[in-house]
């Protein structure tokens, strides 16, 4: 299965590009970030950009409760790797 990566938060766990093109939005919800693609955006406002530093000053704690994080999920590593570093 080919996962896609949340241009939020780096996450690479994605089942859906988050947008595509003639399809939009998936609506799908980063289980790292809590970021739903075509609501967090689209309907609420939020950037990408706003919703990473909300995440990050939250402390960056993993959103999906009734799935754990992946072992060894690192949210440091995950933030460097979005952002080439």
């Amino acid at each position: 299965m080919t996962h896609h990566t949340c241009p939020v938060c780096g996450f690479d766990g994605l089942d859906e590009p988050p947008t595509t093109p003639g399809c939009g939005d998936s609506y799908e919800i980063c289980s790292c970030c809590g970021f739903q693609f075509g609501v967090s955006d689209g309907d609420r406002g939020f950037t990408y950009e706003s919703w990473r530093k909300r995440w990050i000053e939250g402390g960056m704690l993993w959103k999906h409760l009734c799935n754990p994080p992946p072992p060894g999920w690192d949210p440091v590593a995950q933030l460097r790797r979005l952002e080439g570093g």
